[in-house]
């Protein structure tokens, strides 16, 4: 099956234990700091080892501020969908927009009966499913009043509402034919489990919600395909049993040749939830990124025929003849926090474009130097994010220890910069990914493109400036906790600490605009390597 160009995401699974109930909270927390987008839990009310999930992914969103929450999935039969659905708004509206549903028809019977629930045949419970999707957005809509006469569910003239803050997902497990044709009309996600569908029936299955997507007047790329997995990082053969670097490319393939997007492992191990976050994920996203560049990219050279080209003259103006027409880099602003810049700006070099440069280029050609500014922009997004974390520190709203590890695991905290197509990639990789090193990208600029050397060299040394700046200020948060809280020692600490991140600031946003000034046309001509 072809990759539907969903954004590739990472969750985490832990068992709902109560013989030791902070333990998921831990590792959601973990998760909220270590590149996890997603935390879930299962939901057996009738298990007496397990937690109440909807409390515990309550207790979670209180303790997190990044991750998604929900439940995978929902045991219907037990949850009344009135209340399912209300119970989702609320803690949407209280984790500001994070929550999402997924839904199963049922499983276990006796548990459920034991627990006063009904038994339903298969036709049953899939009617009973589609009545309770109905019935929960009606309650979503938050206006008017929720009618559902159904076999199973009957809602007649309840006040709708709360809406959500957001707009949670509703995701359906889905395994049969006509299961997996309702996922395709009605569903946001398809949520399958690795231990009951392999990959290799990932594709049938797949075939019949886009089908059926279809038939209901909406595209495939409306359902993002989740997928529950498990495994072990080592050495070992296999899915999913060996190191990073592995697990990365065989989860891309997952991406790229089945659809799925979002990996949801079941661990309660706080390693391996560091190393799915910090490791996998950005190689994972390199992969795939990568492969999705290229393929638009549609292999170098001059445009086919019929192609659809930006014409001279279009878009912003080029920087000294560097920045090919169509394409925008993000300018600087000039402004400047401190005035304690390692680098002299006016010093830096620019390599003209080479003679005989195309007057324009295939759109396909410009999402490569895009691609870069795409990874700037989230660059530019985090720092934001640290900013705001910083200032969250200086008003005592949050931990200092909470702070630090939040920007030990953004994308801008690595010990060696590369390119800045690659930013992401190494964003929070402790260790080289040899993948990476196999497409490095100066190496590949400099042999094609001998004049653009003195750029690189300067790329290359502002790189080494940032990762100093990054190295003072995770001294400023050490030292912040070092002190007693209070007092003169406590105020020159954070009086350090904002320094420090107006450093960043300064530096970070001058140099990411320099480089999309001096690389977007190379990248159009070269491409990535």
């Amino acid at each position: 099956m072809p990759d539907y160009g969903h954004e590739v995401r990472l969750g985490v699974f832990p068992t709902p234990a109560a013989a030791e109930p902070h333990r998921a909270v831990e590792l959601g927390i973990l998760a909220d700091t270590a590149g996890i987008d997603l935390v879930t839990v299962q939901d057996h009310p009738y298990q007496a080892a397990h937690l109440d999930s909807w409390t515990l992914l309550s207790w979670i969103a209180a303790r997190t501020t990044h991750v998604r929450l929900g439940l995978n999935v929902a045991n219907l039969p037990l949850r009344p969908p009135v209340v399912l659905a209300r119970s989702v708004a609320t803690l949407d509206l209280l984790s500001g927009g994070r929550a999402d549903l997924g839904l199963g028809a049922g499983a276990f019977w006796d548990g459920i009966v034991a627990a006063g629930g009904p038994r339903r045949r298969p036709g049953e419970a899939v009617d009973a499913l589609v009545e309770a999707v109905d019935v929960v957005r009606q309650v979503w809509r938050g206006q008017g009043s929720v009618h559902v006469d159904g076999e199973h569910h009957r809602v007649k003239g309840l006040h709708a509402g709360p809406a959500p803050a957001g707009d949670p997902a509703l995701w359906i497990g889905a395994y049969g034919p006509r299961m997996l044709r309702v996922t395709g009309r009605l569903a946001d996600g398809w949520l399958p489990s690795l231990g009951y569908l392999p990959p290799e029936r990932l594709g049938a299955a797949n075939a019949r919600i886009d089908e059926a997507a279809a038939r209901a007047g909406r595209a495939p790329q409306d359902v993002v395909r989740l997928y529950n997995v498990h495994g072990r990082f080592g050495r070992g053969g296999g899915l999913l049993q060996g190191g990073p670097s592995e697990w990365a490319e065989q989860l891309a393939d997952l991406v790229l040749g089945h659809g799925m997007s979002t990996f949801v492992l079941a661990t309660d191990d706080p390693g391996a939830v560091r190393t799915l976050g910090q490791e996998v994920g950005p190689a994972l996203r390199e992969l795939v990124q990568a492969e999705r560049s290229a393929t638009a990219a549609g292999g170098a050279g001059d445009p086919a025929p019929g192609v659809t080209t930006v014409p001279a003259g279009s878009g912003a103006p080029a920087v000294d003849g560097t920045v090919p027409p169509g394409i925008t880099p993000t300018p600087d602003d000039g402004t400047r926090l401190t005035g304690e810049l390692a680098w002299d700006e006016d010093s830096r070099p620019s390599a003209p474009a080479p003679e005989g440069e195309p007057a324009a280029y295939s759109t396909e050609r410009l999402a490569l130097p895009q691609h870069l500014i795409d990874i700037h922009d989230h660059l530019r997004g985090e720092l934001a994010s640290v900013r705001d974390v910083v200032d969250q520190v200086r008003r005592g709203h949050l931990q200092v220890g909470q702070a630090r590890s939040v920007v030990n695991t953004m994308a801008m905290r690595q010990n060696n910069w590369t390119l800045g197509a690659f930013c992401e990639s190494y964003c929070r990789i402790v260790t080289g990914h040899h993948t990476l090193e196999d497409r490095s990208v100066f190496p590949h600029l400099r042999r094609l493109e001998p004049g653009l050397a003195p750029v690189l060299d300067r790329l290359e040394e502002e790189h080494e400036v940032i990762a100093d700046v990054l190295d003072r200020l995770d001294r400023a948060l050490v030292a912040l906790v070092d002190e007693e809280g209070y007092g003169q020692g406590a105020r020159d600490a954070l009086d350090e600490l904002g320094r420090s991140v107006d450093l960043l600031t300064d530096t970070l946003l001058s140099h990411l605009s320099y480089e999309e000034r001096e690389l977007v046309g190379p990248l159009a001509r070269h491409g990535f390597g």
